[in-house]
């Protein structure tokens, strides 16, 4: 399997040659050898001007919602990452000082990951300056045929839903350029480069290339594949497992007993028929964000068969059995995220208040999902014509 990276510099670097060129990237950017974009596309004779970085920064050192300034590689750095919500987009007039801007980022195939945000960002932009924006694609690594979840409604877009997408969207990054051409108005001049030998039902395990870890809280393919439904927890005042070395599979509390709360997730995978999961009752102690330096009790998340894992629907099991195990001290996340106030974080994560009221009122996960088919389906059919694999 070649990535679009690797495509571009066999195919069709000669013809950029001089062209006042910016690269989109962070530390995912690399061919088989490990060998980074920066590198390479100056050894195939392409100049850059300036780097732009998503969050995390270039060498994703920064955790998650924390801004990033200052990085310095030889190629000056501009963060898309700082501390208002306008940094996230690159200013204008970085971008109409150019005639391309390369995009090459490793996705994971969920919409609250902000480097699909990222994109669209940089393609509104480019739309207004008339520069061209070329992807460099690369696999979704848990797939590109199985979708799932809701798509995200009007009034509720932020950084983590930014567009009208499934929650497990099963688009590589350059059909999502594709898809916020046609579906989103975001009509910049757009080139993709796609990968060469990948094929949709494959995942990151079954193609030669490198797994390089996406972000700092994902560091498996395994994680990838819970993080649809596991991203959720970021919604509640339960730790996902930041400052652990299971970030998304340990979930707890101080306040919770993990007999119990590993009970009723069994439970909830039973009545909601969650399948290709297991739940082990669990203590940890995170080093940092949530409920740092304090012995949390919890589930962890083991994956069985990611083949029949509904993971979307995981994570409203997960969020269920909480919320029984101690209704008075389980909570939504009120704070600030992702720079918005209202609304609340797992609205925002879910792109509707339905998910939240729903579970508050007792509604069965998986009558939540059956009451979104049909917007998955229309949006399935709209997905379409986007897929270039």
């Amino acid at each position: 399997m070649l990535s679009g990276l690797e495509v571009f510099l066999d195919e069709e670097a000669a013809a950029y040659r001089g062209a006042r060129m910016a690269l989109v990237c962070n530390h995912t950017a690399v061919d088989r050898r490990l060998r980074h974009a920066v590198d390479l596309l100056g050894g195939a004779g392409l100049s850059l001007k300036r780097l732009f970085a998503p969050e995390h920064g270039v060498a994703a050192t920064a955790q998650d919602m924390i801004p990033v300034e200052g990085e310095d590689i030889g190629v000056p750095v501009v963060s898309l990452y700082g501390d208002t919500a306008d940094s996230l987009r690159p200013d204008p007039s970085l971008v109409s000082d150019l005639d391309v801007v390369l995009f090459d980022i490793q996705d994971v195939g969920a919409r609250y990951y902000t480097y699909q945000a990222t994109l669209g960002y940089l393609m509104e932009v480019a739309a207004r300056t008339g520069t061209r924006v070329v992807v460099l694609d690369r696999p979704n690594p848990i797939n590109g045929i199985d979708v799932e979840g809701n798509v995200v409604r009007q009034g509720f877009e932020s950084f983590v839903s930014a567009y009208p997408l499934a929650v497990r969207h099963g688009l590589t990054m350059g059909e999502l350029g594709g898809f916020f051409q046609k579906h989103c108005g975001l009509d910049c001049p757009l080139t993709v480069v796609p990968c060469r030998g990948w094929r949709r039902d494959q995942w990151a395990d079954e193609v030669d290339a490198p797994w390089v870890y996406p972000s700092p809280n994902m560091p498996t393919l395994e994680t990838a594949t819970i993080y649809p439904g596991m991203c959720l927890i970021e919604g509640t005042n339960l730790s996902e497992g930041r400052g652990t070395t299971r970030p998304f599979h340990l979930v707890g509390a101080p306040w919770i007993d993990p007999g119990r709360f590993t009970q009723l997730c069994r439970q909830g995978a039973a009545d909601n028929e969650l399948q290709g999961v297991g739940f082990r009752e669990a203590t940890f102690l995170p080093q940092f964000q949530k409920h740092a330096g304090r012995v949390c009790g919890g589930t962890e998340i083991h994956l069985e068969d990611r083949s029949a894992l509904e993971s979307f629907l995981l994570g409203l099991v997960v969020i269920e059995a909480a919320r029984r195990v101690d209704p008075e001290a389980f909570g939504w996340r009120t704070e600030t995220y992702e720079f918005v106030d209202e609304p609340i974080a797992i609205d925002l994560l879910c792109g509707n208040a339905e998910a939240r009221l729903g579970l508050e009122a007792r509604v069965r996960p998986r009558d939540l999902l059956d009451g979104w088919r049909g917007e998955l389906a229309e949006w399935k059919e709209r997905r379409e014509s986007c897929l270039l694999y």
